[in-house]
C-alpha cells in the first residue's frame, strides 16, 4: 500500500475498533470502496503486519484512557473489593472469545471475508444495535452487579465479531443492555473486555511478523499503529461520553449507518 493508502486504513480501522461498526467490515469494504485492487497475494505477504501493529494500537489507546480502572482492578486482587470482582468478571467473559478465536477465526474469516457478506453482516449488526437497545429494560446496574453467567454471555457476545460485518463492541455492548446495564457501563465493560482479547490476538503474530516481514512493511506498520492508536484514543473518549450523555436511543445513529453503508455496497455490487 501507498502511504496515503496506509493512513486512509489507519484513522478508518483506529476508529471502528472501538464504535459498534465492526472494523472487520470496514478492513474488507474500504479495499473494496476506495478501488485500490488488493490481491490476496499482497494482503498475505504484507497485511498482516500492518493489522497486527494496528489492533495494538487499539490496545494502547484502550491502556490509557482506562489506565486507572486497570490499576484500580489489579490493586484489587490484592486488596479485594468490587475491583477484585469486576475483574473476576472481566476473566469469565475473555474466555468465550479466546477458545472461539483461536478454534475458528480463520475459517470464519476466509468464509466470510468479502465485500458482499461484509455488507449483509454489516446490515444485520445495524438490526443488533436497533432492536437490542429497544429490547433491553431501562436498567441501571454497575458492573459488579453482574453475575458470572452474564458476563460469560457477553464475552459470548462478543465472539460475533469473527464473523466481518458483526461488531465486537456492538455485540458485547448490547448483551451488556440485556444484562440490564447502563449504557455509560455497557460500553465500559466492553472496552475493558476488548482490550486483553485484542492485545492478546496481536502479540501472539508479532513474533512471527518479525522474523517475516521486510524493513519498508515494519516501518509502514508501526506509521499505521502509532496513527490507528491515537485514533483509536479519539473515538473511545467520544463514545463513553456519548453513551454517559445519551441515555435513550443511543445505538440508533450507529444502526442507520451500518444499514446505509450495507446499502450502498450492495448497490454498488449489484450495479
Amino acid at each position: 500500500m501507498s502511504f496515503l493508502q496506509t493512513l486512509i486504513f489507519a484513522i478508518i480501522q483506529g476508529i471502528t475498533e472501538l464504535f459498534p461498526i465492526s472494523s472487520v467490515a470496514h478492513g474488507v469494504l474500504t479495499p473494496f470502496l476506495l478501488g485500490w485492487g488488493l490481491d490476496q497475494a499482497f494482503l498475505k505477504e504484507h497485511f498482516l503486519p500492518y493489522l497486527v501493529m494496528l489492533h495494538l494500537g487499539t490496545a494502547a489507546a484502550l491502556l490509557v484512557f482506562f489506565w486507572r480502572d486497570w490499576v484500580n482492578l489489579l490493586a484489587g486482587v490484592v486488596k479485594g473489593g468490587p475491583d477484585r470482582r469486576v475483574l473476576a468478571l472481566l476473566v469469565v467473559g475473555t474466555i468465550p472469545a479466546a477458545i472461539l478465536g483461536l478454534a475458528f477465526e480463520k475459517v470464519l474469516r476466509a468464509a466470510f471475508s468479502d465485500p458482499f457478506n461484509a455488507a449483509i453482516f454489516l446490515i444485520v449488526n445495524g438490526f443488533l444495535l436497533f432492536f437490542g437497545e429497544r429490547l433491553r429494560g431501562r436498567g441501571e446496574r454497575t458492573l459488579a452487579d453482574l453475575s458470572f453467567v452474564q458476563a460469560l454471555l457477553i464475552g459470548l457476545a462478543q465472539s460475533l465479531a469473527l464473523i466481518p460485518g458483526f461488531s465486537r463492541s456492538g455485540a458485547s455492548m448490547v448483551a451488556g443492555f440485556w444484562a440490564g446495564l447502563k449504557h455509560e457501563e455497557a460500553a465500559r465493560f466492553s472496552m475493558l473486555l476488548a482490550t486483553p482479547i485484542i492485545a492478546g490476538a496481536s502479540l501472539l503474530v508479532v513474533p512471527k511478523m518479525l522474523r517475516q516481514a521486510e524493513g519498508d512493511v515494519i516501518q509502514s506498520a508501526l506509521v499505521g499503529g502509532a496513527v490507528s492508536g491515537v485514533c483509536a484514543l479519539v473515538a473511545v473518549w467520544a463514545l463513553m461520553r456519548w453513551f454517559k450523555r445519551n441515555e435513550i436511543d443511543a445505538m440508533r445513529p450507529f444502526a442507520f449507518y451500518c444499514w446505509a453503508l450495507g446499502a450502498v455496497v450492495l448497490g454498488m455490487i449489484y450495479i
